[in-house]
């Protein structure tokens, strides 16, 4: 399969390890050039701006499945249109505003979109089952307790990678 990974923060690295670990060709999209290595070392074969319209336009009709990580706002028929027939975008993150979407793109190209806030405890002991046989991690930075401001700050200005932990130090 063909899988496009939308957004390479927390939720995202962690998928495109697994699509690659299930054998996928991967897709990293990210609005970070700075992630664009960081993306390939996670196991995506191709990394594209999710910015960049141009550049998912030219993914047209190839990616079975899409799952965006993010909650802002996207090109969307630019990714509509870089799913294959049959294709599904997935959404796990919580976009707040309406998804502007041709219904026609979906009709004839038979695609569908649908969402999810997680899986079902079964799915998800599979899921770490499949993790602990594979050795997925996330990529995590600890901070102690005491430096819990200095954690959010780093989060905020966008710095984490991947995971924050936050370690008690009391």
């Amino acid at each position: 399969h063909r899988v496009g990974i939308v957004g390479i923060g927390g939720l995202g690295h962690m998928a495109v390890k697994f699509a690659a670990a299930f054998g996928c060709e991967v897709t990293a999209f990210t609005s970070s050039e700075r992630k664009f290595d960081e993306a390939r070392g996670f196991g995506a074969h191709h990394v594209v701006s999710s910015r960049d319209s141009a550049a998912i336009g030219r993914l047209a009709g190839s990616l079975d499945l899409i799952l965006n990580t993010v909650n802002v706002p996207l090109d969307w028929p630019a990714f509509i249109a870089a799913l294959a027939p049959k294709g599904r975008l997935h959404l796990l993150g919580a976009v707040l505003e309406p998804l502007q979407v041709d219904s026609l793109a979906l009709i004839f190209g038979q695609k569908c979109i649908s969402g999810s806030p997680t899986g079902s405890p079964t799915e998800m002991l599979t899921m770490l089952e499949f993790a602990a046989r594979h050795h997925l991690a996330p990529q995590t930075e600890h901070f102690p307790m005491s430096q819990i401001n200095d954690a959010f700050a780093h989060l905020a200005d966008g710095k984490a990678r991947y995971r924050i932990i936050l370690d008690a130090d009391f």
